[in-house]
């Protein structure tokens, strides 16, 4: 059956049969199953694309700080200096990176965001999306094929794995947050299925071992910042893979990789905040003045 794709290979090797592309194979597989309609599937995604921008806008204009107040004004920080001093990277990337930074900090003031795939995530896929739709015209169609492409690469690495840093890490959260982002832009910028399963391959390899965390056990150091980095290297995935530069590690085998990572990985480094940054002086330091 069509819903049974829980692979990268047969995802390919479908799109290249059927000459369709990766998002209307992910639509036709849900359809099969009977329970949504196509114009269903649209609209959620239209949904979920509109909670993305609105999480963008009100993070833009906010600098309150999160209930510990470790964190919150940085996207302000960032619109400031961009407003004097432009990126050597371009204003595509000058928005990549205040989006990131602006869904993010809203997470942490319990705003309203899209898990994609994960809360501490979610703000890669929307940036990277949201930012490069705008500055290239995309048409809202366009974005939500690309969000669909993205949600079927976090559907079958999830097949593997759960996505859930306290199960793999980070790698299991922004590591997948990055490879959905690539695909999401290489879908939008016209690159073939071939490319699009490549750019996921990149980026997902490329943060293998990634940590969680967390500081103080909230998803705010270095979850926040660590939404910009890995937007910024979900770009750098999909220029790699548009240029063929291909992953010699084949999409699927990425995935073993991630999965045998997280289980080699020590449960002190997977969201129980017993190691890593969260055990440094600093870190503690900033757990008592909040206990307090």
């Amino acid at each position: 059956m069509k819903h049974s794709i829980s692979t990268f290979r047969q995802l390919y090797y479908t799109c290249k049969e059927q000459s369709k592309q990766i998002f209307e194979v992910a639509i036709e597989n849900e359809v099969d199953k009977g329970d949504y309609s196509e114009y269903n599937i649209r609209l959620q995604a239209k949904k979920t694309l509109d909670a993305m921008k609105e999480a963008i806008k009100e993070g833009l204009s906010s600098t309150e700080l999160s209930p510990s107040g470790m964190s919150g004004d940085d996207c302000d920080r960032l619109q400031k200096r961009y407003s004097n001093n432009r990126s050597i990277l371009g204003t595509t990337a000058e928005k990549i990176m205040k989006y990131a930074l602006a869904t993010s900090e809203q997470n942490l003031r319990m705003g309203t965001i899209a898990a994609c795939p994960t809360a501490g995530s979610c703000g890669i896929v929307p940036s990277v999306l949201v930012a490069y739709a705008q500055d290239n015209k995309i048409k809202e169609d366009a974005e939500i094929n690309a969000l669909i492409t993205a949600g079927e690469v976090g559907r079958i690495i999830s097949n593997k794995m759960a996505l859930a840093g306290a199960v793999g890490g980070c790698q299991a959260e922004c590591g997948v947050a990055s490879a959905m982002a690539a695909a999401a832009l290489t879908q939008m910028r016209g690159g073939t299925v071939k490319q699009i399963i490549n750019a996921s391959a990149l980026a997902l390899k490329n943060v293998l071992g990634l940590t969680c965390d967390p500081v103080c056990g909230l998803v705010e150091i270095p979850c926040v910042k660590r939404n910009p980095f890995l937007a910024i290297h979900a770009v750098t995935a999909s220029e790699l893979s548009m240029a063929d530069i291909m992953s010699k590690i084949p999409p699927d085998e990425v995935v073993d990789a991630m999965e045998q990572t997280g289980q080699l990985m020590s449960p002190l480094l997977k969201e129980s905040s017993k190691g890593g940054l969260a055990t440094t002086k600093t870190a503690l330091a900033l757990a008592k003045n909040i206990l307090k």
